[in-house]
């Protein structure tokens, strides 16, 4: 684990950078804390399991809240049979205008592709669902799985792979999340009246206890104390004159042309459900999906 103070100047190819609030690359303690059923978690020096039974699943949280950044964690999902159970890694602001980024992780039945479905709402509305099939069995091995997020994007990536973007089109009169700071959460839980296909396959317990294992806790973002008005929050993680923030530097702006080239493989590969596709949902396509499609020459 690594911590840096909260006003750490580093200089990097000449730019003085500022890495605000803390930096944490191993130990679950440091950053999070049990938020539910904590007799169903266990915390292995490194490594932390959740577990789902017939009785309860199991979440965590994280101790502060930040403006901008980047969370990370590696997990190695339920293995065998894991229908109908629901692994979710996500971040979220409070209230009913919450902001939130979700990554929800759906089983399946022994052999059939685990899939991961991500959503983004903003001021409290969601229903931006994408799905895809992940390319590996996630059950096997620990993954990473991480959000960036700053003032022009969200990303979503898996083992650094960039498999959603959602932009900043305030220009186009769409909300985009950067006025409210969000916590990191994860739990498990039982959702066989949706997640497993459509809701026809549901949870066998005869399997329980369903497990999810978590290492590698990152979090390098902009620390927002409580006590600090959301407003100031806001200005004081943004870049300005007298500061930078690696988050708003221009490189992270927008992807690479490897990252590029990999979105497309993904979504051309593995994409499973795209909301803006739906148009039984959307008879007309919202206003960020035209964007989107154009871009993609979906």
């Amino acid at each position: 684990m690594v911590s840096f103070p909260m006003e750490f100047k580093c200089v990097f190819l000449g730019i003085s950078l500022i890495m605000v609030g803390l930096v944490s690359s191993s130990r679950f303690e440091e950053l999070y804390q049990p938020s539910w059923a904590t007799d169903h978690l266990t915390n292995e020096g490194e490594i932390l399991r959740m577990k789902l039974d017939n009785l309860s699943g199991a979440g965590f949280s994280s101790k502060n809240k930040y403006m901008f950044g980047k969370v990370t964690v590696q997990i190695k999902l339920v293995e065998g049979d894991s229908a109908g159970t629901v692994t979710a890694f996500y971040m979220s602001s409070e209230g009913p205008t919450h902001n939130e980024f979700d990554f929800e992780f759906l089983g399946n039945t022994t052999g059939e592709p685990y899939s991961v479905q991500t959503n983004v709402y903003v001021n409290g509305v969601g229903n931006r669902e994408q799905r895809l099939n992940l390319w590996f069995d996630p059950s096997k091995e620990f993954h990473s799985y991480s959000i960036l997020w700053n003032q022009r994007r969200v990303v979503f990536l898996v083992d650094d792979t960039p498999i959603r973007v959602h932009s900043n089109l305030e220009h186009k009169g769409i909300p985009f999340p950067k006025d409210q700071a969000m916590g990191v959460y994860s739990s498990i839980w039982n959702a066989d009246d949706w997640a497993t296909q459509g809701g026809r396959v549901k949870t066998d317990w005869s399997h329980a206890p369903f497990i999810a294992s978590y290492r590698g806790f990152e979090i390098d973002g902009c620390e927002c104390p409580a006590t600090v008005a959301a407003a100031e929050n806001s200005k004081r993680c943004s870049s300005s004159a007298v500061k930078r923030y690696w988050w708003d530097e221009p490189v992270m702006s927008e992807l690479s042309l490897h990252q590029s080239h990999q979105l497309i493989w993904v979504r051309a590969n593995h994409m499973v459900y795209d909301y803006c596709t739906d148009t039984a949902r959307f008879p007309v396509a919202p206003v960020e999906c035209q964007h989107h499609q154009h871009k993609f020459h979906n």
